[in-house]
């Protein structure tokens, strides 16, 4: 899509703005809106009120009274502050979250695009919770068109950021079903095997049903046995493996801000462990490292006492269907934490095949996932960029850089919502 230009331009005489269109204004956004505080909803929450409680991560109660009846752009205070909202209806903003009065032959919307705009990692304050300030915000330079040009930049940008926000759902659906397509893949392979064909057995295991006629039964007690290395302190490490826990060993000396004493409380971890997260388990925090390193009191460490392929038995023990098995066996300490005793874990039954087939296996799998990671990266890259026109496509048009007072949506599209609506 090509736009033209205003066909006249002036200097607006600031450095990030640049030139802006002769006939709109400068000014700042005291000159669109005045901006209010939220105040403490304590008094007025209820669980069957009618209005959104906003704070600057989002609505998160309700309320029997309202603070604001109307459009309004909402902007962080405190916490998420570079997330405005556009709201239409009655609300209540608690102190995280300003509030705005939109200003009369002000578009709200329009406003509220204008307001993306604002580099707020420039104004945040220097403190450990990033903070914006009310003068910061009034203060924030803009190009001010007329009325008319407002309504119809913001609709504009209705039009074209919906269908963007199209593209970028779909590219998020398809990865969605990629990391369903790679579990299932990994579940198919390490349960049923690769020959569809091959005579079959009842497993006599509930959750695991027919598993492969020559696959022998193994309890992870006889797979694993349970260690304990403390006293590591020969601390060269790297960072957090990723997916459970193992601090790698690294040449540079960095001890990730623990002192001895914490690090003393580390165990170390060969090649071929399997570490286990007590208490988070069932959400798939355990393996087997392919790293020596050290991890924290929080896992348990089992060294291998087998000849299995170690990667073979990493595939299985985190294939998408355990963690409903870790999670059966598991004690319920509060909400999200379960924990999972090692003598429980220990009885988990296993169906392996021979070692010759879990190598083709674990090929197999090597193979199909990195083709599904390709597309998955394909799909982050497609709405990364998405992302970054939707932004560029508003900067645009809101400092008056491309022209829009002639366009008209198509005949047959509707101009989809991107605001939130109040109840």
């Amino acid at each position: 899509m090509t736009f033209q230009k205003y066909p006249e331009y002036k200097d607006s005489d600031v450095e990030w703005l640049g030139e802006m269109p002769g006939h709109w204004i400068r000014g700042s956004l005291k000159n669109l809106a005045w901006i209010r505080n939220g105040k403490d909803y304590k008094d007025v929450e209820s669980s069957d009120g009618e209005y959104p409680v906003i704070g600057s991560g989002g609505m998160f109660s309700k309320a029997s009274q309202y603070l604001h009846d109307g459009e309004s752009v909402l902007l962080g205070r405190k916490g998420t502050i570079d997330k405005p909202l556009y709201i239409n209806g009655r609300f209540w903003t608690v102190d995280t979250m300003f509030y705005t009065e939109v200003a009369k032959g002000t578009s709200a919307k329009f406003l509220y695009y204008y307001a993306l705009t604002i580099p707020f990692e420039f104004y945040s304050t220097s403190t450990a919770l990033p903070s914006m300030t009310q003068g910061d915000l009034l203060n924030h330079p803009a190009a001010i068109p007329s009325n008319f040009e407002q309504t119809q930049i913001a609709r504009f940008l209705d039009h074209e950021t919906a269908r963007i926000d199209a593209l970028i759902e779909e590219q998020q659906r398809l990865i969605e079903l990629l990391k369903e397509k790679r579990h299932a893949v990994i579940s198919h392979a390490v349960t049923k095997g690769l020959d569809p064909a091959v005579p079959t057995k009842d497993s006599g295991v509930e959750w695991l049903g027919e598993v492969p006629e020559h696959w022998r039964s193994r309890k992870v007690k006889r797979l694993f046995t349970q260690s304990k290395r403390q006293g590591y302190t020969d601390m060269e490490v790297l960072s957090v493996y990723r997916d459970y826990g193992v601090v790698k060993k690294s040449s540079r000396d960095d001890n990730n801000n623990k002192t001895p004493d914490d690090l003393s409380l580390y165990q170390l971890v060969m090649a071929g462990d399997l570490v286990v997260n007590k208490m988070k388990a069932w959400q798939g925090s355990l393996g087997v490292s392919e790293h020596q390193g050290i991890t924290s009191p929080d896992y348990v460490v089992y060294s291998p006492s087998h000849e299995e392929v170690p990667k073979f038995l990493h595939y299985l023990l985190r294939a998408s269907h355990m963690p409903k098995v870790y999670l059966s066996i598991s004690n319920g300490i509060r909400p999200s934490q379960w924990r999972i005793e090692p003598e429980k874990f220990e009885q988990i039954e296993v169906f392996l095949p021979g070692k010759a087939e879990q190598l083709e296996i674990v090929t197999y799998l090597e193979n199909q996932l990195t083709r599904i990671n390709e597309l998955m990266l394909c799909c982050e890259q497609a709405s990364n960029f998405f992302s970054e026109r939707r932004s560029a496509l508003i900067s645009a048009v809101v400092t008056g850089k491309i022209d829009v007072r002639g366009w008209q949506p198509p005949a047959s599209a509707s101009t989809p919502e991107l605001a939130q609506e109040a109840v």
